[in-house]
C-alpha cells in the first residue's frame, strides 16, 4: 500500500487548546515556540489545516476513525465513540506497540478514545489511568448502569471535579507534559527492546484553561500576573456575569503564551533525545493542535459557540522524508486526513471495521485531495459524490453539534447572575463551515449564516454573506454538497429533541459528568 520505505515510528502530538496565531513559527512576535522553529527545517508547515470541530472529542474521534463528526457520532449529543475501529486498533493488529499519554479528560477508557493502546494514561491526579481502565473500568460502568449504586458513582464524579479544580488553581492540574515525556521515552525504549516499531500519540494540555504556567515561563510571558486573580472561567464571561478589560485580556494571554512556551520547551527535550539517539530520521513525527481558543474575540472566551479561524484553522506541522520541508500556505489540510497519512506512512491496511486506507488523503501521496484521480476505496465513508467528482479537493470541512455539553454550565453561571439566555443565540445552535484558502462559509442554526473573505479578512470581521461574491457562492454550494452526504440541513432542534435522540447510556454518561441533570 505504502510508497515509502514503512513500517517505520511514528509520533503524534496533539498540542491541546493551542491557539495558531499565538506560535512564534507561525510569526507570533513573542517567542514562544523556538523549539518548533526548529522542527521547521525538518517540516512541511501547513498554514490551511482545517479542524472538524472545535473540541476535543470529536477532532480527536476523527484523527482516530479518518471520519467527520457526523459519521463517527462522537459528538455533543452522544459524548463518546461508539462501534468504530480506531488507528490505534489498526496499528495494534499489524504489530505495532501502541500508547497513548494524555493529562484531557476526553482521551480515556471512558469514552473509548483509547482503545487500541497498549499502555496509556491520563495522568489525573484523582483518577489515575490504572482506575479507568482494566477492572476497575468495569466496576465503574457497574456503578454507573446500577440505580442502587448511581449516587455513589455521582458523589465520586462530583469529588473528582472539585479536587481537580483545587489542584488545577494552585498551578498542578494539567501541566503533565514532564511526566508525559518520560513515559514516552520509556515506552519507545521499551518497544523497541521488544523488537517493535512504536506508535505513541500525546495529547499535551498546558495551554487549556485554567492557565497556570510554571514560574520561570510566567516570569517571561505575564511578568507580575497572578494566575488566581485573572478570569480563569470562560462560562462567567460568555454568559454575561464577569467582563473582562484590555488589561485582563493582556494578562491572560501572558499566561497562555507562558503555557505554550513550556509545552514547545519539553518538546524540545523530546526532539533532541531522539535525535540523540539516532530515531529521528525514521520516525514520522506529526505536531497540530486539536483546535484554538479565543480571548475575546466576537465576544467570546474559550472554545465554544463558534467555529471561527482562531479555533478551527490550527497549527500542523509534518516531518517525513517524503515531505519537503517547506511552508505550504496553498493546501487546505483536513486533521482527519492524518489517519491515512499516518497509515500510509506504516504500510498498514485499516483493521475490519475501519476506514480503509485513501491515497488521496495521505499526505505523503503526489496526487493528495486530488480525489477525482484516485480511485474511492470500498467502503470509504468519508469520501462523497462529490469528493469522486473532483468538486471538493480545496474544501475543509467543519461539523460542530449543538453544544448541550457547555450549556449546563453556561446556564448556570447566567443563572446566578440574574441573567436570562437568549435561546435563538449561538450558545444554542449547532454550526458547520466549507472553508477553503481564501473563503469560508458558515451555516448557523439559530441565527444567521455567516461568510467571509479571509485571505482579504482573515479575523472575520466583515460578514459578507449577502455580497455577490463568486468566492462565497462557490463555498456555500460546496457546504450544501457536504451537507447532502451527512444528514442534511437541520430542523429546528430543541434540549427535548436531543434527549429524546440520545441513548440512555449516553444520558447517563452526560449526567455523571454534570452536563444535564
Amino acid at each position: 500500500m505504502s510508497e515509502t520505505d514503512g513500517p517505520g515510528n511514528v509520533l503524534f502530538v496533539v498540542t491541546d487548546t493551542v491557539r495558531k496565531s499565538h506560535l512564534s513559527v507561525y510569526g507570533y512576535d513573542r517567542p514562544t515556540t523556538p523549539n518548533l522553529e526548529d522542527f521547521a527545517d525538518d517540516a512541511r508547515v501547513f498554514e490551511h489545516a482545517v479542524a472538524p470541530a472545535p473540541w476535543t472529542l470529536p477532532v480527536h474521534a476523527s484523527l482516530f476513525t479518518g471520519l467527520y463528526p457526523t459519521q463517527h457520532g462522537a459528538t455533543q449529543e452522544n459524548p463518546y465513540l461508539e462501534g468504530a475501529t480506531t488507528l490505534a486498533e489498526s496499528l495494534d493488529a499489524a504489530g505495532y506497540a501502541t500508547a497513548c499519554y494524555s493529562s484531557n479528560a476526553w482521551i480515556t477508557p471512558y469514552t473509548n478514545l483509547t482503545d487500541g493502546f497498549d499502555d496509556q494514561d491520563n495522568f489525573f491526579q484523582v483518577m489515575p489511568g490504572e482506575f479507568l481502565s482494566g477492572p476497575l473500568s468495569k466496576a465503574w460502568k457497574t456503578m454507573n448502569d446500577n440505580d442502587a449504586l448511581r449516587k455513589l458513582a455521582d458523589k465520586l464524579v462530583e469529588l473528582g471535579n472539585t479536587a481537580h479544580e483545587y489542584f488545577a488553581e494552585g498551578g498542578g492540574g494539567d501541566s503533565k507534559t514532564p511526566e508525559i515525556v518520560e513515559r514516552v521515552q520509556d515506552f519507545v525504549a521499551d518497544a523497541e527492546a521488544d523488537g517493535d516499531e512504536w506508535f505513541t500519540f500525546v495529547n499535551l494540555m498546558d495551554a487549556h484553561l485554567p492557565y497556570h504556567p510554571p514560574d520561570e515561563f510566567a516570569a517571561e510571558f505575564a511578568p507580575g500576573v497572578d494566575s488566581t486573580e485573572v478570569c480563569q472561567n470562560s462560562k462567567e464571561y460568555n454568559s454575561g456575569a464577569r467582563d473582562i478589560d484590555d488589561g485582563e485580556w493582556e494578562a491572560i494571554e501572558g499566561l497562555y503564551d507562558a503555557e505554550i512556551a513550556h509545552i514547545d520547551h519539553h518538546l524540545g527535550r523530546l526532539f533532541d533525545w531522539l535525535k540523540e539517539t539516532g530515531r529521528w530520521e525514521d520516525t514520522l513525527v506529526v505536531v497540530c493542535a486539536d483546535h484554538g481558543e479565543l480571548h475575546g474575540e466576537h465576544g467570546l472566551y474559550g472554545h465554544e459557540f463558534c467555529i471561527y479561524d482562531p479555533l478551527v484553522n490550527v497549527p500542523l506541522m509534518v516531518k517525513h522524508p517524503e515531505l519537503d520541508a517547506e511552508r505550504d500556505d496553498e493546501t487546505t489540510v483536513e486533521l482527519q486526513d492524518l489517519y491515512h497519512t499516518v497509515l500510509d506512512h506504516a504500510g498498514v491496511s485499516a483493521a475490519t471495521g475501519g476506514e480503509p486506507f485513501d491515497a488521496a488523503r495521505s499526505l505523503l501521496r503526489a496526487d493528495y485531495r486530488e480525489f477525482a484521480g484516485v480511485d474511492a476505496p470500498t467502503g470509504a465513508e468519508s469520501r462523497s459524490a462529490a469528493h469522486d467528482a473532483g468538486e471538493l479537493d480545496g474544501y475543509g470541512f467543519v461539523d460542530y453539534h449543538r453544544p448541550i455539553v457547555e450549556l449546563n454550565q453556561l446556564e448556570s453561571k447566567a443563572e446566578a447572575a440574574g441573567i436570562e439566555l437568549d435561546t435563538d443565540s449561538r450558545f444554542y445552535s449547532r454550526m458547520r463551515a466549507a472553508r477553503r484558502t481564501d473563503g469560508k462559509y458558515i451555516r448557523n442554526e439559530r441565527i444567521p449564516d455567516e461568510a467571509y473573505r479571509i485571505d482579504t479578512d482573515p479575523e472575520e470581521l466583515e460578514d459578507v454573506v449577502d455580497a455577490d461574491d463568486d468566492v462565497v457562492a462557490a463555498t456555500e454550494d460546496a457546504l450544501v454538497s457536504f451537507e447532502s452526504e451527512m444528514d442534511g440541513e437541520w430542523d429546528d432542534v430543541t434540549d427535548e429533541d436531543v434527549l429524546d435522540d440520545m441513548g440512555e447510556e449516553a444520558k447517563d454518561r452526560l449526567s455523571d459528568l454534570g452536563y444535564i441533570e
